[in-house]
C-alpha cells in the first residue's frame, strides 16, 4: 500500500534498499518478512515508523489505513453524541498527557478538526503577538 501511494515500482524500493524486486514481491504477498535492518530501511523510505510499518489498522467500511507519516498519528474512529461530545481513545490521552477537566482548544480548517492544549496554544500565542509588537516598534 505505501509503495504504491508513494508513487513507486517495486524494483525502486528493491534498489533503495538494496536487495532484488522478487525479495520484495515476497514481502508484499507475504511469502516472507524483511530482517529488522531492512525493516528499518524500508521505513525510512515510506517516512513511517518501523513500529507503523509492522502493524495495520483494520477500520470497520474502509478496509486497511496505511501508517501515518512519522510524527503524525491516527488514534483511531470515534463517534459525535448527540451533543457533539467524542471520546479520545485513551493511547491519545496517554500520549498527549491528557486528564479530565483539560482545556482543549478546537481548531479546524477546510477538511477537519484539530484539538490542541490551550496552556500551549496560549504560550505560543503570546510569544507570537510579543514578535509582532516588536517588529512594530523597529523603525
Amino acid at each position: 500500500m505505501l509503495r504504491k501511494l508513494n508513487g513507486f515500482s517495486q524494483e525502486q524500493i528493491a534498489e533503495k534498499i538494496n536487495i532484488s524486486r522478487q525479495a520484495y514481491a515476497k514481502w508484499e504477498s507475504g511469502a516472507t518478512v524483511p530482517d529488522i535492518d531492512k525493516a528499518a530501511l524500508l521505513a525510512q523510505v515510506y517516512g513511517v515508523t518501523l513500529d507503523s510499518l509492522m502493524r495495520t489498522e483494520q477500520v470497520e467500511g474502509i478496509g486497511i489505513l496505511p501508517p501515518a507519516p512519522q510524527g503524525k498519528n491516527i488514534w483511531g474512529c470515534v463517534v459525535l453524541g448527540d451533543r457533539g461530545q467524542i471520546v479520545i481513545p485513551k493511547p491519545a490521552r496517554d500520549k498527549f498527557d491528557l486528564h479530565t477537566g483539560d482545556r482543549l482548544i478546537v481548531a479546524s480548517d477546510e477538511v477537519g478538526i484539530a484539538l490542541l492544549p490551550a496552556e500551549e496554544f496560549e504560550s505560543r500565542m503570546r510569544e507570537f503577538m510579543a514578535l509582532i509588537s516588536d517588529k512594530q516598534e523597529q523603525p
